[in-house]
């Protein structure tokens, strides 16, 4: 399959979402962020499409809609007690902008469908080359926020008291989960997502591994499901989108057993509580 230059076009483009994707959603899992990632993806989409209908790039007006909604949100989560139902609020109408968008695009039906479900096999040179770009700066800043990041996901009362700025870090993190977002909707669209921005984190964070493990296993886990689903593709000619989404289904159900069975020992067997 990679004597074909738009498999290798799809390997090159997949692999750079996923090394990015999966540090970046260890820490939305870390930090119980989860809905804001699903959400950032949906409100992209009308951005996306958006931009399509004035004839720019999808992938423009889905990442400045993305990062700009990931700055709200991150601006918004530090001080308001009702964030998921603002965030709610925010992605309802967005869809519905969405909505209207494609209504009024009725040149290009595949767009849309490209948008909500990906279409990493169509993938253009200057698409890859963007990919390339923001997982290259989203992963400087990310290096640059993992620690004050981690200290604020995991001690928040004592990094406020130590002088971490919580807000400022919230914003830039929601900023760069929006950049994330772009990316991994020109793999698997944005109603999948959650499948290799969330899932892979959230596998190796229930596996228990220290930070220092944890966030090159989780780009190493996002990569394997990204290259087994264009893989499996291939070979079953299904979208790649289901294979991702399956594959990382069943890492995370698989990363549970090693705990019920430590459970299952400790208790002594069946019939103990």
């Amino acid at each position: 399959m990679l004597e074909y230059d738009f498999m290798r076009m799809a390997f090159a483009a997949s692999g750079c979402v996923a090394v990015l994707a999966g540090p970046v959603g260890w820490f939305l899992a870390l930090r119980g962020q989860s809905f804001a990632g699903h959400a950032l993806s949906h409100i992209g989409f009308a951005g996306a499409v958006g931009a399509a209908l004035l004839g720019w790039p999808p992938l423009v007006g889905l990442l400045a809609v993305a990062v700009v909604s990931g700055a709200g949100m991150g601006a918004l989560g530090g001080r308001a007690t009702g964030r998921d139902v603002a965030i709610g609020m925010i992605l309802s109408l967005a869809m519905g902008c969405g909505a209207l968008f494609l209504h009024l695009l009725t040149h290009s039906a595949m767009t849309a469908t490209a948008l909500l479900f990906g279409n990493v096999l169509g993938v253009t040179r200057g698409t890859l080359a963007s990919l390339a770009v923001i997982t290259a700066f989203s992963l400087a800043m990310l290096a640059f926020l993992s620690r004050p990041l981690l200290f604020a996901s995991l001690q928040p009362e004592l990094a406020e008291a130590r002088g971490v700025r919580m807000a400022l870090l919230s914003v830039l993190f929601l900023m760069l989960v929006g950049a994330a977002t772009a990316g991994c909707a020109q793999v698997t669209g944005v109603l999948l997502v959650f499948t290799l921005m969330v899932g892979p984190g959230a596998t190796i964070l229930r596996v228990g591994l220290s930070p220092a493990l944890a966030l090159p296993a989780t780009a190493a886990l996002a990569l394997a499901e990204a290259w087994g689903g264009l893989a499996l593709s291939w070979w079953s000619n299904a979208p790649a989108s289901f294979w991702i989404a399956v594959l990382s289904v069943v890492c995370f159900l698989v990363s549970g057993i090693p705990a019920r069975s430590l459970r299952f020992r400790r208790e002594g067997g069946v019939g103990l509580h």
